[in-house]
């Protein structure tokens, strides 16, 4: 018989297909941007027009607009409003402040250039990059609205496949338009952007059906949107200081710093895919002060989200040359380029588990009908870490390990708020299985490096194919010993029967 499980089962499930497959997509784009136009003065211009999108989308997709509006739409199903009423009373209002924004940043792009990376050598080609980028705000911020409406009514598919669509418009613009050099990924930005919005309208339309005059005003709360804007903006600072420091550094070290970071943060975007699904439950049982539900419902999102990226921190910490070889070493992406690729993302990967628990804690903070200001002063305290450590004279693996502690930093602020701000979480329920998984991983490397030496001669797919099979084997297999295997069946025991009662 069908139990009640199914439902969440699929959830997860498409949910991981869909951004697994996003992510392989980003792979793709990024092979082609490096292969096609390799680590030069053109592709870093495109990197600061970039950073427009950059932003947009932790502010307006799966970060402030998120966590605004997903608990929004929560409450409104717990209580049974009519959810036409919501969208016809913010929609419109959300859609004219996102054109606006657009049209500031397209007219204000020179300006912004020069205050992002004034030593950048094509100035003028970023500014006409970022003019083309900037409808991402609205665009991004379309799509974001329409992801948590649709999740918070259980409807996940359409939301994951946004990046789907987002990297298929960069892809085929890349190709079609490379004649254009650094200006045709600039469009196949936008174009990317309108398709994260066509590919959820459907389903939106078909949800919500035609939008009805609401009974009463519901404006977005924008007294909870502010703080969490400010986390989300000052998370995204890091990449800020990136480009300002990078843009001083030898030509390419903006786009060796982008396609490192770009490879690394795969695990750690898979790695939150639990806590995506579970974000509407965890809304409910916070705002219902249903402190049991929400300490587990956080514990274990905490420790699936580490049993995803600590084996990929392992994995790349000593397989980074040859990842980076086999996705991007074509074409005119170089040796070197490859090379100094690979030592950036070493560094990057210690900062994973940092970034997978800011990720999942933070939304913590956001569930009740007003936002903690704590996420935003724990991220500026790790941006303040970022700033002192990210020094020029310490070039670009410096300014990956100042991200690495910054963000660390910040991870760690927050769960230490937890208890005194918004759930009493026993830090011993989350620690005993992340160290136990801390401790695999550290086998998993070892086994790693210790089977390289004798790979040597080998095709670099065969390397790391074999490689990456030692470090699972032995992770997996420490990760048993430690019990830490026990734990992560009572995670998907949960998840399966979300939902039941």
């Amino acid at each position: 018989m069908t139990t009640a499980t199914s439902p969440a089962v699929r959830a997860v499930s498409v949910t991981a297909l869909l951004i697994g497959l996003g992510s392989l997509l980003g792979f793709v784009r990024d092979l082609l941007l490096g292969t096609t136009f390799g680590a030069d003065a053109g592709t870093d211009a495109f990197l600061v027009a970039w950073t427009i999108p950059e932003t947009a989308a932790p502010l307006l997709i799966e970060g402030a607009m998120a966590f605004v509006l997903v608990p929004l739409f929560s409450r409104a199903v717990e209580a049974g409003d009519d959810p036409r009423a919501l969208v016809s009373s913010t929609l419109p209002y959300l859609c004219l402040a996102l054109a606006a924004l657009s049209a500031v940043a397209a007219a204000g792009a020179p300006w912004l250039v020069g205050l992002l990376a004034p030593g950048i050598p094509r100035a003028d080609l970023a500014a006409d990059c970022m003019r083309v980028a900037s409808v991402t705000i609205l665009t991004f911020g379309l799509a974001g609205y329409l992801s948590a409406a649709l999740r918070s009514h259980q409807t996940f598919a359409p939301p994951a496949a946004i990046y789907v669509a987002y990297n298929l418009g960069i892809i085929v613009c890349l190709w079609s338009l490379r004649d254009q050099g650094a200006y045709g990924a600039a469009v196949g930005v936008a174009v990317g952007g309108a398709g994260m919005v066509l590919v959820q309208a459907p389903a939106f339309v078909r949800r919500f059906g035609p939008p009805r005059r609401p009974t009463c005003g519901v404006p977005l709360p924008l007294a909870a949107f502010l703080p969490i804007a400010i986390f989300t903006l000052a998370r995204q600072s890091q990449v800020f200081i990136e480009r300002f420091v990078g843009s001083s550094l030898p030509e390419g070290s903006i786009s060796h710093l982008n396609y490192a970071q770009k490879i690394a943060q795969v695990p750690m975007v898979l790695s939150l895919i639990v806590a995506t699904v579970t974000f509407p439950d965890l809304a409910r049982a916070v705002a219902a002060g249903d402190g049991a539900q929400a300490r587990r419902r956080l514990v274990g999102d905490l420790v699936a989200a580490s049993a995803i990226v600590l084996p990929a921190t392992a994995a790349l910490l000593v397989c980074a040359p040859d990842v980076v070889a086999v996705l991007l070493r074509y074409g005119a992406f170089t040796e070197a380029d490859t090379a100094a690729t690979a030592r950036i993302m070493q560094v990057y990967t210690l900062g994973l588990l940092g970034q997978a628990v800011v990720g999942v804690v933070c939304r913590t903070y956001f569930c009740g009908p007003r936002a903690s200001w704590y996420p935003a002063l724990a991220m500026a305290a790790g941006l303040v870490a970022t700033a002192v450590l990210a020094r020029p004279e310490w070039g670009v693996t410096g300014l990956a390990a100042a991200n690495a502690a910054g963000i660390t930093l910040t991870g760690v602020v927050l769960l230490a708020g937890l208890r005194r701000r918004v759930v009493a979480l026993p830090l011993r329920d989350a620690a005993t299985p992340i160290g136990a998984l801390l401790l695999a991983a550290a086998a998993g490397a070892g086994a790693g490096w210790a089977t390289r030496p004798l790979l040597a001669g080998l095709p670099q797919p065969v390397t790391l194919g074999l490689t990456g099979a030692a470090i699972a084997a032995a992770f997996c297999a420490v990760a048993a010993l430690a019990g830490a295997t026990t734990t992560l069946a009572e995670i998907t025991r949960s998840i399966r029967t979300r939902g039941r009662g």
